[in-house]
């Protein structure tokens, strides 16, 4: 039954067997590309499917074990994404794609049976343009478990609807999202200038031009962390810059919890000075009392992650906890961090290297 949701266009809907194309980046994925393709081609898909998967150039074996698959199943397709860039790369793979409904998918996630299914309900149900799910975060070993956890819960990313929301309804942008082709064809594909946010912008660009965008919490991605210290904050600093640079470019259709990390780092960096001042004596007597003001947000800061940290959303022993203690400040520091500099000086030729060693460029 057809759901009027909100009055925006109805999307066009295909027939029900006319097919899905997944499309799929894929960089330096050698430890999990094998079974985020073996879910996809698990799906149950009413009328033809294809995954084309986007190959930037890897240096880890990914390469080869994609050629692998391709040439065990038919429905693989390859094409090369020498930029590496994850826009293009969707772009390239959508462009080779043949079928009315596109399904985005990740090479560090894996679909949950059903998902496909499902989605292709909700989507003619609704008349929707793009409909996403849960991201449910996982982890193999106690940092990226820890990881995991941070991104599940609210206090972690901030309480976006595909975090953890339980409510279906229109939503301000789908966690990976299944799309019809018509659609993204009429608005232009991904931005080639963005090198993360792409999908916030995307479906910015969906709601501008009148359709939906829908969430549903019955669709479910499995998704995984990065699994080193270094690796996630080198991630979360690129992804903060480059929604710094969506602001610049946006401004106030950002929502207002993006801006919480940057005023963690503006208020710890006010701390650290107003600290020093006091203890050389710069600042005295009533002054340094007035300053020290200063210190509330943070103290107010470190008493809730401890408080997250030490209850269930923290982990079962002590080890796990001490473990969330730590994840938590470096996503907010590392994001806010970059989100300040994507603001005041834009984001650039900024690229999310934690897959990547210690290089600043994701080719070889």
């Amino acid at each position: 039954m057809h759901v009027n949701a909100g009055g925006a266009r109805d999307a066009p809907v295909p027939p029900h067997d006319a097919g899905v194309s997944f499309v799929m980046p894929v960089l330096n994925e050698i430890g999990y590309l094998e079974r985020a393709v073996r879910t996809v081609l698990e799906q149950d898909v009413p009328g033809p499917m294809e995954l084309v998967l986007a190959l930037g150039p890897s240096s880890d074996g990914t390469t080869e074990l994609a050629r692998r698959l391709a040439e065990e199943d038919e429905r693989i397709v390859l094409v090369d994404n020498p930029e590496a860039d994850i826009p293009t790369g969707l772009n390239l793979a959508i462009a080779r794609s043949t079928l009315p409904t596109i399904v985005r998918v990740d090479a560090h996630s894996e679909l949950a049976p059903g998902y496909t299914t499902r989605a292709l309900q909700t989507l003619e149900r609704v008349r929707a343009a793009n409909v996403g799910g849960i991201m449910r975060a996982d982890g193999r070993a106690p940092f990226q478990r820890a990881v995991a956890r941070a991104y599940n819960s609210p206090f972690g990313l901030g309480g976006g609807a595909y975090h953890g929301g339980t409510r279906e309804g229109a939503a301000e942008s789908a966690y990976l999202g299944v799309m019809r082709r018509a659609v993204i064809d009429e608005i232009g594909g991904f931005d080639e200038s963005l090198r993360r946010g792409e999908d916030w912008e995307l479906n910015l660009r969906i709601r501008r031009a009148g359709y939906r965008v829908w969430f549903d919490p019955a669709l479910s991605v499995t998704y995984w962390p990065r699994e080193s210290w270094t690796r996630l904050a080198r991630q979360f600093r690129a992804t903060g810059a480059w929604r710094g640079e969506l602001v610049r470019r946006y401004g106030r259709r950002n929502s207002l919890r993006f801006f919480a990390p940057p005023a963690l780092v503006l208020a710890v960096a006010a701390s650290i000075v107003v600290g020093i001042l006091q203890a050389t004596g710069v600042l005295s007597g009533v002054a340094a009392l007035v300053a020290s003001v200063v210190y509330l947000p943070v103290l107010a800061y470190l008493a809730l992650i401890v408080a997250v940290a030490a209850g269930p959303g923290g982990g079962r022993g002590w080890r796990d906890k001490l473990w969330t203690l730590a994840v938590l400040p470096t996503m907010h520091l590392a994001w806010g961090t970059g989100f300040l500099a994507g603001v005041f000086s834009g984001a650039h030729d900024t690229v999310d290297t934690s897959r990547l060693g210690t290089r600043n460029t994701p080719l070889p």
